[in-house]
């Protein structure tokens, strides 16, 4: 099994614009991503899939491995499916954020475990919520599964809804989970996830995985106790800044 790992990286951003070259205590961020990723020891090979030359440039620059991909795509999941057929002798496509710098690489290695079964389609990983403002984030989504440790639905809403207990006590009255945004696919069920309509559940939410599940596919999931921390603005680098700073 040949897995391939793909950090999507765009220039513009609303939020954010040129976010992966953006410093971080010396280095870039999609540069200190890219040595992260390194760090697994189940990437077969690592790649900065981006859609503009001066990211491009940049990662050929510190000596990492980029290609061009095109400007179009609606998500990091179309633009990894373009760079999977550029390598067809890979099985297994590893998205990476491109905006975690402080990934662990022990995530990428049990995210890629999910496919030693020879059947996996699909596969992300979710963390257990500790806190009140994580469980009513709209912009953590959460997620159910089944015994299998199939993925049943995912939202941003609270779910599951703990009827007849006040809300402040649900994190004591129920185990709920937040999905972590790495995904691992098959190669075969990329290529087929990306020619799929937008579904119904997936524009109300706003959550692409919807998708996969409104047409019948198998999300695995795997639980990690390592928090994500993703750079979304500005105001996230100088917090990440001040952590890095502190020694902590």
């Amino acid at each position: 099994m040949k897995i391939l790992g793909i950090i999507p990286a765009r220039f513009a951003s609303s939020r954010f614009p040129g976010k992966p070259l953006a410093d971080i205590a010396g280095k870039s961020m999609i540069q200190r991503v890219y040595e992260q990723c390194l760090k697994s020891s189940s990437l077969n090979k690592l790649i900065v899939a981006t859609d503009d030359l001066r990211i491009l440039k940049h990662v050929k620059n510190f000596g990492g491995d980029a290609v061009m991909t095109s400007k179009h795509h609606p998500s990091g999941t179309d633009r990894c499916n373009e760079v999977a057929t550029f390598f067809p002798e890979f099985d297994i496509c590893i998205n990476i954020q491109g905006d975690e710098p402080m990934i662990d690489p022990l995530q990428i290695d049990l995210l890629c475990s999910c496919f030693d079964d020879g059947i996996t389609g699909l596969a992300t990983l979710i963390k257990q919520i500790t806190t009140r403002d994580e469980l009513f984030n709209p912009n953590s989504p959460k997620v159910t599964f089944n015994k299998d440790m199939e993925a049943i639905y995912f939202s941003r809403s609270t779910i599951p809804f703990l009827r007849n207990l006040d809300p402040d006590i649900w994190l004591d009255g129920q185990m709920h989970y937040k999905h972590i945004g790495i995904y691992g696919y098959r190669t075969s069920t990329l290529s087929s996830i990306t020619r799929l309509p937008l579904s119904p559940l997936e524009k109300a939410e706003s959550l692409e995985q919807l998708r996969w599940l409104e047409n019948g596919y198998k999300i695995k999931v795997a639980i990690t106790d390592k928090e994500s921390l993703a750079i979304d603005t500005p105001e996230d680098l100088q917090k990440l800044l001040t952590h890095i700073n502190s020694g902590s």
